[in-house]
């Protein structure tokens, strides 16, 4: 990563005009307390932590949304939650050095597909909303639950009742707090990439926000067609060009996709970022 690149980036992610998009990559260092084995959140080690560490069928290990289809099929939809749950809810994790990073600097508004719980940890000694992805859900149309975090709890409100001065957390692929909320399984994401393509998976509020943003993927891989459907409509209205799509070896295919939709590539990991960054604070003092 050039100097110049990297000293543009960080300028906007602190001036809050490029936003942070946190794949599984991130967690990269997060580790189990008592077992130490590594947070599951790709897709392979998602499969296997829902398989009993077994690889399943090499046609469902293609993808996890297969998997928790082929699952939720055979054992139905609340065994993802209660897996979801168990993973992600009960479990101690080590901190994530990226999640630090942020702790420290809270940007104004930040996008993680992952459904495990320390984004929300960072910010939880200040108030900040929630806004958390849903789906195959009948009572409305739309497909986000947004919550109020008042420095202890949280408490679901309406869009219109959103404080537009405090933090955003936008987990569009679910948490296990306040509720257990999930966009797991193929047919999860058929309806929630539906409702995000006809504008009902994203409050007023962010569409709004999003207007000319750059952002910086970060740990996310998009050689699968469900991350790179839901990132390619959630960054609708980006700047041009969008951003920055950091991925260390990436195939072809991603390449091909992130050019196409207007990213640059930086061919770099998390670790490799966060040296970067913290070589950086070093210098600065």
């Amino acid at each position: 990563m050039s100097n110049s690149v990297f000293s543009e980036i960080l300028s906007g992610l602190y001036d809050n005009q490029v936003i942070p998009y946190l794949g599984p990559g991130v967690v990269f260092d997060a580790q189990n307390k008592l077992t130490r084995e590594p947070m599951p959140a790709d897709s392979d080690s998602l499969i296997l932590a829902m398989n009993g560490g077994k690889p399943m069928a090499p046609k469902l290990m293609y993808e996890f949304p297969r998997a928790a289809m082929n699952q939720e099929l055979k054992r139905g939809r609340s065994f993802l939650t209660q897996f979801l749950d168990k993973t992600y809810g009960d479990a101690q994790y080590t901190r994530a050095a990226l999640h630090d990073w942020l702790a420290e600097w809270r940007p104004k508004y930040v996008i993680d597909i992952n459904r495990d719980t320390q984004l929300q940890d960072s910010y939880s000694d200040e108030e900040h909303t929630l806004v958390v992805g849903v789906a195959r859900i009948t009572a409305t149309a739309f497909r986000f639950r947004i919550y109020h975090y008042d420095g202890s709890s949280y408490f679901e409100i309406p869009q219109e009742q959103v404080d537009k001065k405090l933090p955003v957390l936008f987990k569009p692929m679910g948490t296990p707090r306040p509720e257990a909320n999930y966009v797991a399984s193929d047919a999860d994401y058929v309806d929630y990439i539906t409702e995000l393509m006809g504008g009902f998976a994203i409050p007023d509020f962010l569409k709004d926000y999003r207007k000319g943003k750059k952002y910086l993927l970060i740990g996310l891989p998009l050689n699968r067609d469900s991350e790179r459907m839901v990132m390619s409509d959630i960054v609708y209205s980006a700047a041009e060009p969008k951003g920055w799509f950091m991925r260390k070896n990436p195939t072809p295919k991603e390449i091909r996709f992130s050019e196409r939709l207007g990213f640059e590539l930086i061919d770099a990991d998390v670790q490799e970022f966060l040296q970067a960054v913290q070589g950086s604070a070093v210098a600065a003092a």
